[in-house]
């Protein structure tokens, strides 16, 4: 008997029929043998119309945190009550957990929590009594505060590989509306070829570059504490996309693969982004380590940074960085603050930006990648603000009308079209 830790998204079930498909696939997996635990997600789009109510209601919803957290993981515990009784309904038993009663600890952070320890003591005595565990995914409970906490977009994915090591489950599947994980976003480019095996050093890459097919965190997570991923779709049985927490762990190469992995993974795409710049910042020593305390301060997360060489005589440079829109508003206000601190002369936002990013771990060893992704942005037009490099990523920033047209030139460029194009079953590509 193996033990799966199976996460559905909110697109799987997103109505009733949707949630009975869920049910009967989770009964089916029981009834192979294996012991059966589920975490899932708001249905549909519910979580965006809380949001939108609580935006109705109050002009200030930042200022109440601690209720938006109350409010937002009402959603899965909606899902999760209805999927238990859809497996009742089926013959089989289940019994449905929040965040905290299944053990889910975090800090004290609204709204984007941290995991501090998972205690799944309730669940594994569930399971091992021939139940169905269902967890609410997204949410926990600060010891701290005794309050009840969000993780934040994405933070189903999280839930689930967090279980699924404190388990030590057999795999994770994560369940969503497509077949897996694609060479570039099939709703931007059709012709997109499903990922069989990928490293979760590349999955990595991906998901900071803003593919939206898994959570950066739960890959993060995975690949800590050695989890199998299995990422694949609700709507069909095909097999989906692994991915492998370490070198150790490939399949098996069978007779007549080829023995070196490809030099391109997939081409990835965020509009999620903001672009901040810092203009006329006194080019001296712990300048730039001040405007990124104050933005740490600001609790947002900064991904590329770009500084340019200081106007010869001036003594100023300018700092440009991006972060997510979300957290936008804290970091501009915090500068803005601070300005006459800094001694910098304005700072300037910019929302319309897209970053496109390039992700392959043979890249290390294999020349002239470089050369063919900037080719390929060239001859379809497209300006560059920023660039940003590790080993085995390249990723840009452009304008936002520009990214789909760059995201297809450079997946033309890579040849990384399949030979069918991609279903999307759903259409939200979660």
């Amino acid at each position: 008997m193996s033990l799966i830790v199976q996460k559905f998204g909110g697109s799987s079930v997103g109505d009733a029929a949707g949630i009975r498909r869920v049910a009967q696939r989770i009964v089916q997996t029981q009834r192979a043998g294996h012991q059966v635990v589920v975490v899932v997600s708001a249905m549909g789009d519910s979580t965006d119309e809380l949001l939108d109510l609580a935006a109705q209601v109050s002009n200030d919803v930042a200022a109440a945190p601690r209720e938006m957290d109350m409010l937002l993981s009402a959603g899965e515990r909606i899902s999760m009550a209805l999927l238990a009784m859809g497996i009742q309904g089926l013959g089989s038993s289940a019994q449905s957990f929040t965040g905290s009663q299944a053990g889910m600890i975090t800090d004290a952070i609204h709204g984007r929590a941290r995991i501090i320890s998972v205690s799944p003591h309730r669940i594994k005595t569930a399971i091992d009594r021939g139940d169905v565990a269902i967890v609410a995914g997204f949410q926990g409970m600060s010891r701290e505060s005794n309050d009840i906490t969000t993780l934040g977009r994405g933070g189903s994915d999280t839930t689930a590989v967090a279980l699924a090591a404190a388990l030590n489950a057999d795999v994770c599947e994560i369940y969503t509306d497509v077949d897996g994980i694609y060479t570039a976003d099939p709703r931007v480019v059709p012709s997109a070829r499903k990922i069989d095996e990928i490293s979760s050093e590349e999955m990595l890459e991906m998901a900071a570059s803003g593919a939206k097919i898994l959570h950066l965190r739960s890959v993060e997570y995975a690949r800590r504490f050695g989890v199998r991923l299995h990422v694949r779709s609700s709507f069909s049985e095909q097999e989906g996309t692994w991915v492998l927490p370490s070198p150790d762990d490939q399949i098996k190469i069978q007779e007549g693969d080829p023995m070196e992995q490809p030099i391109i993974s997939g081409v990835a795409h965020d509009r999620s982004e903001a672009k901040v710049t810092v203009v006329g910042v006194p080019d001296i020593p712990g300048k730039a380590a001040e405007i990124f305390g104050i933005v740490a301060g600001a609790h947002s997360n900064i991904d590329m940074i770009v500084q340019n060489v200081s106007t010869h005589g001036s003594g100023r440079t300018d700092i440009s960085f991006t972060l997510p829109i979300v957290e936008g508003s804290e970091a501009l206000a915090a500068l803005k603050n601070a300005q006459d601190h800094v001694g910098y002369e304005s700072v300037d936002y910019n929302e319309k930006i897209g970053k496109l990013s390039l992700i392959g771990a043979g890249m290390r060893s294999n020349p002239g990648v470089s050369y063919r992704f900037f080719k390929a942005l060239s001859d379809a037009g497209v300006n560059i603000d920023m660039i940003s490099t590790s080993e085995i990523r390249i990723s840009v920033v452009t304008d936002a009308d520009l990214l789909d047209r760059a995201v297809r030139a450079v997946h033309a460029a890579f040849d990384l079209d399949g030979e069918t194009v991609a279903t999307v079953h759903a259409g939200s590509g979660r």
